[in-house]
């Protein structure tokens, strides 16, 4: 039996080699099943442990769901089918839960199952979670009797058969019920027995990892002592938004001195689907993926992806970091809420080159932003706080600023295509965590705010008369040529409303209770640490494509122009701002490039192909929703309270952000701890 293994021994094969990963299908998702063998190459995992339903085996177009999946997952990966759940017609209640009226009948079942499938596996699990009433009501079983009798001989027949046969897995490990079925003589028919855990979600009392294996292998010694242990079902629901948590426990799941573990899931329960208890009868049943419903990568798939399971061990060794390194010190930390973000970053690397402690207060859920984290802790680890924790989460906000010397609130859903797709998830990140933020400044620590809202608030600005140009708009009016913080607000999209209601809130507590407080509307903000994807970071976007060869997709004609801001400039804006405080506590501002530095998408294009020297091929759709035809920030307003003008021409930026991606896009394959020592962002 292969140890427990500890990061510093190195044995990350072994970590990997123990790997799999539990989905159950429902039948006929087909493209569900071909989704997640595609994320588990993408992973390198080769291991899968699925459910077998005997009940729908035996409804209409059961067979012909089993003929296409078992042969196709075994055609990509190696397989665990867990065969389960009573046809309610053979039960002795009409339930899937329900022990059958013949024990002998599971026996039957299986070896029809091996005769049609068993080509495609060595090993079999009978049953699941044999003590949950979900799928053994144990009330008409009270002993376990029936269950012992028709496992036992299930698991006899598969073996004479040839096949190596595996125990359910038990859904709290209880060595008194292994006891209680050993004395029957079930386990000597077992090569292997299961255990389930769901710790940090569901926990039960003095429930470790450790206690519950020693405990299942001491009790299976006494009755089949070469019998392995595996764990076939455990993972941690992320429903408070806390991915970095989630790596943890994978890991210490693969750490732990079992034969196999199997990780659950790939994919988040969709929310219009029920789970086992009922639909939407307990939230963390629908976040135990390490991808989204909607398939987004979350942060322990990213790293895993990126640099396999030696990148969640190196990132978990470095995020383990004291907490509050600035109260120990007496130092007031400036706290950066969305602080791993592209403005976040530099930001921290503003304030740290200053000598400014600096709190990141982020839940990495964007890509990209564990990248910007490591950076940062490596240039400056003795400045640089990490707090990695939701801005949804009022408890975390409050503690996060109580020891702040000021607060920078960047953390948004930051995209109008998501807003559109989930706007209850774009108001309660964008409205409901900035109004926690608030409420903790108001109540804890009112220290100066700087707020980060967005063009948007001014609408789609369809009414604005434009000329179309070669590769531009233009207004007809000199009067719209650039906006100022006197046009109408007109909140356009999902996302316009939730950083709007979040901008007039900053503003508001800044005159009803006096907290120090202003608004930065941004317009296109561009420079190094900005990853870029399709629906945000266009700059960098179209950069990206481009240095690797893809096509560019443009929404609308590529006509549309804004003013474009390099990031440097925008945080020495904010340093002023924050520095200045009480001269423009209450104030918004239009922030943005202004009329000297604007670029249509068209005009960048040809700037890329100048700068990389490389033909670069567009691809056209649809207008998006809310998509400005022509906005520039008037920011007049700013340049004369603060004293600031923008310094990078957009030329110069632009130039400097492809270079930057050059150096720092990561080629596939390379680990977070080779990132992280050989230094590679500048």
């Amino acid at each position: 039996m292969k140890g427990e293994v500890s990061y510093e021994e190195g044995a990350v094969e072994l970590l990997e080699s123990r790997a799999g990963f539990c989905e159950w299908f429902r039948v006929g998702e087909r493209a569900r099943a071909e989704r997640a063998v595609a994320d588990l190459q993408r992973l390198g995992v080769r291991r899968l442990r699925f459910g077998v339903s005997w009940a729908d085996y035996f409804r209409e177009g059961g067979p012909a769901w089993y003929d296409w999946l078992i042969p196709f997952l075994a055609s990509h990966l190696e397989i665990l089918p867990c065969f389960t759940y009573t046809p309610p017609s053979l039960g002795i209640e009409p339930s899937t839960a329900s022990p059958p009226r013949d024990p002998k009948a599971y026996a039957d079942f299986m070896d029809t199952a091996l005769d049609r499938y068993g080509e495609h596996f060595e090993w079999v699990e009978l049953w699941n979670e044999p003590n949950n009433l979900n799928d053994w009501d144990f009330r008409l079983d009270p002993h376990w009797e029936i269950f012992s009798d028709m496992i036992s001989k299930a698991a006899y027949w598969c073996q004479k058969r040839g096949y190596k046969t595996l125990m359910g897995g038990m859904a709290e490990t209880n060595a008194s019920w292994l006891a209680m079925i050993g004395d029957r003589g079930v386990l000597q028919h077992f090569d292997a027995i299961g255990v389930h855990g769901f710790p940090g979600t569901w926990d039960f009392v003095g429930f470790t990892w450790e206690r519950n294996v020693e405990n299942a292998r001491e009790t299976l010694h006494r009755y089949n002592p070469n019998a392995e242990v595996w764990v076939t079902e455990a993972g941690y629901s992320t429903w408070r938004h806390d991915e970095r948590e989630q790596v943890n426990h994978l890991l210490e799941i693969l750490r732990l001195p079992v034969e196999r573990s199997y990780i659950y899931q790939l994919h988040d329960l969709h929310p219009d689907e029920p789970h086992q208890d009922g639909l939407r009868e307990d939230v963390k049943h629908y976040h135990f993926g390490v991808k989204t419903a909607e398939g987004e990568p979350k942060l322990a798939f990213r790293l895993w992806e990126e640099g396999g399971v030696a990148n969640l061990v190196d990132f978990a060794r470095t995020m383990d970091r004291p907490f509050h390194i600035g109260r120990e010190s007496g130092e007031r930390p400036a706290v950066i809420f969305g602080g791993a973000g592209f403005v976040g970053t530099n930001v921290a690397d503003r304030l740290c080159s200053a000598g400014t402690k600096v709190r990141i207060f982020d839940n990495l859920s964007r890509a990209g932003v564990e990248k910007n984290l490591a950076w940062l802790l490596n240039r400056y680890p003795e400045q640089v706080e990490i707090d990695l924790r939701d801005i949804r989460d009022p408890q975390a906000v409050k503690a996060a600023v109580a020891d702040a010397s000021c607060v920078f609130q960047l953390a948004s859903q930051v995209a109008v295509t998501t807003s559109l797709l989930r706007p209850q998830e774009d108001f309660t990140v964008n409205a409901c965590g900035t109004f926690n933020l608030l409420e903790a400044l108001r109540t804890t620590n009112p220290v100066p705010l700087l707020f980060t809202s967005t063009n948007k608030v001014y609408g789609g600005l369809d009414s604005i008369p434009l000329k179309k140009q070669e590769t531009r708009y233009t207004p007809e009016s000199v009067k719209f040529e650039a906006f100022d913080e006197s046009f109408p607000l007109n909140f356009c999209s999902p996302y316009g409303c939730s950083k709007g209601t979040a901008d007039q809130y900053v503003l508001d507590y800044a005159r009803s209770y006096g907290l120090p407080a202003t608004v930065f509307r941004m317009s296109c903000i561009y420079g190094p640490h900005q990853w870029g994807t399709e629906d945000q970071g266009w700059v960098a976007h179209f950069i990206n494509n481009a240095l690797k060869g893809e096509p560019i997709s443009i929404y609308g004609d590529g006509r549309q122009v804004r003013d474009v801001l390099y990031v440097d400039d925008l945080a020495d804006a904010m340093a002023k701002a924050v520095d200045n405080i009480e001269s423009i506590s209450g104030e918004a501002f239009n922030v943005g490039g202004g009329v000297r530095s604007t670029l249509s998408l068209l005009e960048l294009v040809d700037l890329l192909q100048e700068n990389l020297g490389l033909k670069v091929e567009l691809r056209f759709s649809d207008w998006r929703e809310c998509d400005q035809r022509y906005y520039v920030s008037d920011t007049s307003k700013l340049e004369s309270s603060l004293d600031w003008r923008p310094q990078v021409a957009p030329a110069d930026g632009v130039r400097n952000l492809c270079e930057w991606l050059e150096r720092n896009v990561r080629p596939r394959g390379r680990s977070f701890v080779a990132e992280k020592r050989e230094q590679t962002f500048v």
